[in-house]
This record gives C-alpha cells, structure tokens and sequence, in this order.
C-alpha cells in the first residue's frame, strides 16, 4: 500500500509540473512539441541522474523508484504525448520535421539520461 501512495502521490504532482511546464513553453515556442521534447530531454536526465543516486549513495529506494522515477518523472515525461506530436505532424504532411522529431527525442534524451547517471560518479 505505501508504494501505491508513493507513485499515485509523485504521478499527480509530475502530471501537474509537466501541465504547467507544457504551457509554459508553448509561450516560447510555437509548436507543442518543442515543449515535449525538453520536457522528456530534463525527465530523462533526472531519470538517469536518480538511478545512479541510488545505486551509489544508499537512499531509499522506494522513495527513489517508486516516488520520483515511476509516479513523478513517469507522469511529468510523456510517450503519449510524443506520439500524438509526431502523427499530427504527419498527417500534417511535415514528415522531415517528423523524422528529425523522433530521431532527435531518442538521441537526446537517452544522452541526457546517460549524462545523468555519470554526473554521480564523480
């Protein structure tokens, strides 16, 4: 019951920090998706960053798992939302910027993911 609590508790407070987030790049960028893919890029970093957390430093690791990466970064990072960007881009006929999306998000955010884990190593 309290590893529910933990990822019920950190998914409402990641959905409410990427809902806010969203709308706050979508006043300094003109398309959704600039918005997604930062969003995913800083919730891969903190992903890979708690990982190696930890591993090294011996904090909870329900707090770690089940509260910060599956319920609060799991919410505030989006597949969902990546998918819906890339079909509408499609089916808006923009298949290069469709492709450059994808390609780009994958890069980055495992780069980002692995920049996070090694930051704890030094």
């Amino acid at each position: 019951m309290y590893q529910i609590l933990l990822v019920a508790s950190g998914g409402a407070i990641g959905a409410l920090s990427r809902f806010f987030l969203g709308n706050l790049f979508q006043v300094f960028f003109s398309s959704s998706f600039y918005g997604t893919l930062l969003i995913n890029i800083i919730g891969s970093f903190f992903i890979g960053y708690l990982i190696s957390l930890g591993v090294l430093k011996n904090i909870s690791e329900d707090l770690i798992r089940y509260f910060l990466i599956i319920g609060f970064l799991g919410s505030f990072t989006t597949f969902s939302a990546f998918s819906y960007e890339v079909l509408d881009l499609l089916l808006s006929k923009k298949i290069i910027l469709s492709v450059l999306y994808i390609f780009t998000s994958v890069f980055f955010c495992i780069i980002s993911a692995y920049i996070g884990m090694n930051l704890n190593r030094f």
